[in-house]
């Protein structure tokens, strides 16, 4: 694992799940106005709730070798499917999925997969989308995803990004890996020191 205890990636990840319970519950009536992209609110909030099932859905697929050995690995080798054409179709179901009540759905989807960490190990390997790997290096990356998407949602939603302090430094560890030797890290740097139009088409995935 890449960085911090077992114990830190779980708090990090069950922060970030609450940050997003607490986000969702502040839709109220929003749902169909615009969240990212070519997603609605509801849509956005279906493809965050996958960064909670998928490690529910992965722990229950055992591996048998490990193919990626860091959350910075699992985001290279996933770049062809996240820029597939069939993301935002997916986003989409997964936001339908959640029924009449939406916000409800996320609660229940959290209070039951933030406990179930408890009962599993950090050196179980799970099938990922992309192959076999350590939950300890996984689970960051579904930490990395509910930080983002929950500052998606919350921008969307006009309301402070107030990322979790636990969440911000996993998910910022990645993005300094997923910089490191792609060119990006200069422009990077350049960025959270205010170097004006340094943001420009700035991203590291």
């Amino acid at each position: 694992m890449s960085g911090g205890s077992w114990e830190e990636s779980c708090t990090a990840f069950a922060d970030a799940a609450a940050w997003f319970v607490t986000t969702t519950a502040a839709v109220g009536d929003r749902w169909s106005q615009p969240g990212l992209g070519e997603w609605d609110v509801r849509a956005l909030v279906g493809h965050t709730s996958r960064a909670l099932l998928t490690v529910e859905e992965y722990a229950a697929r055992p591996a048998a070798t490990v193919e990626h050995a860091s959350p910075g690995d699992y985001f290279r080798a996933a770049r062809a499917i996240a820029n597939g054409p069939d993301v935002a179709e997916r986003g989409r179901a997964a936001g339908a999925l959640l029924g009449e009540h939406p916000a409800a759905a996320i609660a229940t989807i959290a209070d039951r997969v933030v406990p179930a960490l408890a009962s599993l190990s950090s050196e179980q390997l799970v099938t990922t989308v992309v192959g076999g790997m350590r939950l300890a290096d996984y689970l960051p990356t579904r930490t990395f995803e509910l930080a983002v998407h929950t500052a998606d949602l919350a921008r969307a939603l006009r309301l402070p990004v107030d990322v979790p302090d636990t969440a911000a430094a996993a998910a910022l560890a990645i993005t300094a890996d997923l910089a490191l030797g792609s060119g990006r890290a200069g422009a990077l740097l350049l960025a959270a020191t205010g170097r004006a139009g340094a943001l420009d088409g700035l991203s590291v995935l």
